[in-house]
């Protein structure tokens, strides 16, 4: 995957919440790329979630990061929850 892709990140977000979506979204880059640990890819969600609480804005910023790195949020998301295994592995 070419990893000259920029995120999709609001400029009104402080700081910190940037961290937080990052952190996030290299998790999910994690899970596609080789494996992340469950809780960690929980854990890092539940951040994102307290900068980004609406379903909406949730799903727009999937869809974009989806449309530059090919990387679902929403599936590798669904599968930490299903999944009862200490790593996530989306890979291919």
């Amino acid at each position: 995957m070419d990893k000259k892709y920029s995120y999709p990140l609001d400029l009104s977000w402080s700081t910190e919440e940037i961290a937080s979506v990052l952190s996030f979204l290299n998790n999910i880059e994690a899970a596609y790329e080789g494996k992340v640990k469950r809780t960690q890819l929980l854990d890092s969600y539940r951040l994102f979630k307290q900068v980004v609480p609406s379903i909406a804005e949730e799903k727009r910023l999937g869809r974009e990061f989806e449309k530059v790195s090919g990387y679902s949020l929403y599936q590798a998301i669904q599968i930490a929850r299903k999944e009862d295994k200490e790593y996530v592995s989306l890979r291919n």
